[in-house]
């Protein structure tokens, strides 16, 4: 009875991994988590605020930055219940409804962050390359027409991950190896065949963060072309520095991911605490640091915070 109790268990929910091994400490890392997330969710919305109430920063490098900002507070809000419920509450169990939604969320709000990205490379690159036409290219019209066409290729590319997973039977032990939902650790516990789950999973991250990597990288490529050919040191430094925020805010989001991926399909004999590392390292890192790069590495955004502060 007790062993037919298990299995209906099993197969209604899934368990969420915290950090194996270090329940001892879990306070702690609720604590450190709960800063983590007050702080990315805090400065992102401080960057909102400025960016709306200062008209001198209605500019498409700052909507742009806007529209990040907005993408990280969704990414940090998707993964705290869990995460945090985890570490305070020892809260493991989650429905499969609960972690489908979870799972649309996570990897919208994360490509969504690869095409903010890539629209903020096109932005760099207009301003460096084609200054006289930038202006006339960037209106506030386009901004918002190519904000809408990145949300809706991404939702679009999404969409079918819950469906995907929502149609398998899971009868084995359905623990997950993060304390939250994402598409290539919930197929896994599947007792079925997961090919089409693969090949899709595989092919969203070709058309997404693939692409927009190698758009990014072509842009920089084309960015440096031009900056060499300025006669100036000083007009060089100048320009190469005007990317400085937006290059480590795509080290920040790339690095991880493809860390993420490769332990998810090549890491079967990485140890579970790696794993589950890198997996907050994944969701946590880029909310955290995007404003805070962004508020150090740009004086105009730095000097508005400042004076928000300090009157």
């Amino acid at each position: 009875m007790s062993a037919a109790n298990d299995t209906k268990f099993n197969s209604e929910v899934f368990l969420l991994t915290g950090m194996p091994g270090q329940e001892n400490v879990y306070l702690w890392i609720f604590i450190t988590f709960c800063m983590m997330y007050s702080i990315a969710i805090i400065g992102n919305v401080l960057i909102l605020f400025i960016i709306k109430t200062d008209p001198s920063l209605h500019e498409p490098m700052y909507i742009f930055l806007s529209m990040l900002a907005i993408t990280d507070i969704g990414l940090s809000i998707s993964t705290m219940p869990t995460t945090l419920g985890i570490f305070l509450f020892n809260s493991r169990v989650i429905s499969l409804d609960a972690c489908f939604a979870q799972v649309f969320f996570v990897h919208l709000f994360t490509y969504t962050e690869s095409s903010m990205l890539l629209l903020m490379a096109y932005d760099r690159f207009m301003a460096i390359c084609n200054p006289l036409r930038y202006a006339s290219i960037l209106t506030l019209p386009r901004i918002a027409k190519m904000g809408l066409v990145s949300v809706l290729r991404t939702m679009s590319l999404v969409f079918p991950l819950p469906f995907l997973v929502k149609r398998f039977r899971y009868c084995q032990c359905n623990i997950l190896s993060h304390s939250y939902c994402v598409h290539q650790d919930v197929m896994k516990l599947a007792c079925a065949d997961i090919t089409v789950n693969i090949i899709y999973g595989l092919a969203i991250k070709i058309l997404a963060v693939g692409s927009d990597s190698l758009l990014i990288l072509l842009s920089y490529g084309m960015i440096l072309k031009t900056v060499l050919s300025v006669a100036s040191c000083t007009e060089c430094f100048r320009a190469l520095n005007t990317c400085v925020s937006h290059f480590c805010a795509v080290l920040i989001f790339f690095i991880p991911d493809i860390g993420l991926s490769v332990i998810h399909r090549f890491g079967n004999s990485s140890s579970h605490l790696l794993q589950s590392l890198m997996g907050y390292v994944y969701i946590l890192v880029p909310p955290l640091m995007n404003p805070i790069v962004y508020s150090v590495k740009n004086k105009h955004l730095r000097s508005r915070i400042l004076r928000v502060f300090f009157k």
